[in-house]
């Protein structure tokens, strides 16, 4: 029996976006439209298959062997999942005499927490390893050195209202969240975070609010804590949406350490939801290259393709990334992902910080191993945030040597002496 027109050809019901939608035909090109749609839905059906390295997938099958790949994905479970203290090191990792029992201390000290995802990319024989160094508490934490405190940049000091730090005339700082999924041993913030402050809620962001609208000059806000997007969608929604009402506001942006560690939080339905509050920016905390893997490259392209310009800011850290040839890995890694480094911090020196800091000497040093040496788009700015209040201050090698006769004597990246004729007054 003939087949009837309904039987012989069936098209896929499917919505097509904007970003999506094909080229419309002309004279010279002739498209077959049901070969585009079933195309069109193989790549959906591909782009929404659960990206886990092999690193991950091992780490999941041995620590986690009742967990499904779909669990590991679901950024819920690596929350709840996460480590939080020395017994659970002790399951994952070979712990040290230094990292033993450390926590049991002080029990105000920075808390401990590290998501599955990130504890299966360290070491875990090497206490050495660049990553373990900048998420598992040692001895050296207890160790106070000469100008550390616990609150170096005196962001208490320039808070007018709570949760709020006005230090620049049109840009403030909202910090609207104490939680972060893991914890950096060298937090600038450890006097707040996950502790008495961390002010979650739309109640406690009103004054906040409050003030921002009552100050025109502030143009741009900084969105951090904590960590913003460890928030539910709704409440980052809320204070973007917020926001974006204010007039006199123009560029919102974000600090986060989410895609680096925990990348399966940067959901298709989050990148939607932020692409609609632009121009909007995102600063994300990266340290080494070891943390730039198959899901936080996703999660950052993810951002990117929804319209988000993307910047790094990487602390500068003694023994984990204080060489040039690992900064320029680190560097050169992130702009292959889509994010454009943008700040090298010198390490804050809160309080035990001395086994993290490096001298400001090294600092320049890698940034003249990268100037010249690779791209100008690889090289971030080095800045040291003044400890009380300062704010940042740019760094940069000696370039300029003086005048002669009216001309600059410049030095280039060779170290060669070059002479720019600066007669202009």
């Amino acid at each position: 029996m003939e087949k009837s027109q309904k039987e012989k050809i069936y098209t896929p019901s499917i919505e097509i976006s904007e970003e999506e939608e094909p080229p419309s035909k002309n004279e010279q090109i002739a498209i077959n439209e049901n070969q585009l749609l079933t195309d069109l839905m193989r790549q959906r059906q591909e782009s929404e298959k659960p990206t886990i390295s092999p690193r991950s997938q091992e780490f999941l099958q041995i620590f986690f062997p009742d967990a499904t790949i779909k669990d590991w994905n679901n950024w819920h479970w690596q929350v709840k999942n996460s480590a939080r203290s020395v017994a659970d090191l002790g399951r994952y990792i070979g712990l040290t005499d230094s990292e033993v029992g450390i926590l049991a201390k002080d029990a105000h000290a920075l808390p401990l927490r590290i998501t599955p995802y990130y504890m299966s990319l360290l070491d875990r024989e090497n206490s050495d390893h660049a990553l373990r160094k900048s998420v598992v508490p040692v001895f050296d934490e207890y160790i106070f050195s000469q100008g550390e405190a616990s609150d170096p940049l005196m962001e208490e000091h320039d808070s007018p209202v709570p949760n709020i730090v006005h230090r620049y005339p049109d840009r403030v700082l909202f910090l609207v969240t104490g939680f972060c999924s893991t914890y950096c041993r060298y937090c600038t913030r450890t006097h707040m975070v996950a502790k008495d402050k961390c002010h979650i809620g739309i109640k406690a962001w009103e004054p906040g609010l409050q003030y921002i609208e009552a100050h025109k000059e502030v143009r741009d806000v900084l969105v951090s804590g904590g960590d913003p997007l460890t928030m539910p969608d709704y409440h980052i929604e809320y204070l973007l949406a917020r926001l974006r009402k204010i007039e006199h506001v123009e560029i919102i942006r974000i600090g986060t350490k989410v895609p680096a560690v925990l990348p399966q939080r940067i959901t298709r339905t989050l990148a939607g939801m932020l692409r609609k509050y632009h121009p909007l920016y995102i600063s994300i905390h990266f340290t080494h290259a070891d943390e730039i893997t198959p899901e936080s490259k996703e999660a950052c392209e993810r951002l990117a393709n929804a319209g988000i310009p993307l910047g790094s800011q990487t602390v500068l850290l003694k023994g984990i990334n204080d060489n040039v040839e690992t900064m320029k890995k680190l560097m050169q890694g992130l702009l292959k992902i889509r994010v454009r480094p943008y700040y090298l911090y010198q390490c804050d020196p809160i309080l035990g910080s001395g086994h993290f800091r490096t001298p400001i000497s090294k600092g320049l040093e890698i940034i003249r191993g990268l100037r010249g040496h690779t791209t100008g788009y690889a090289v971030p700015q080095y800045v040291v945030d003044a400890p009380g209040g300062g704010g940042k201050i740019p760094l940069l090698p000696d370039y300029y040597k003086g005048h002669e006769d009216h001309f600059a004597l410049l030095e280039n990246y060779e170290g060669k002496i070059f002479r720019y004729p600066d007669f202009s007054e």
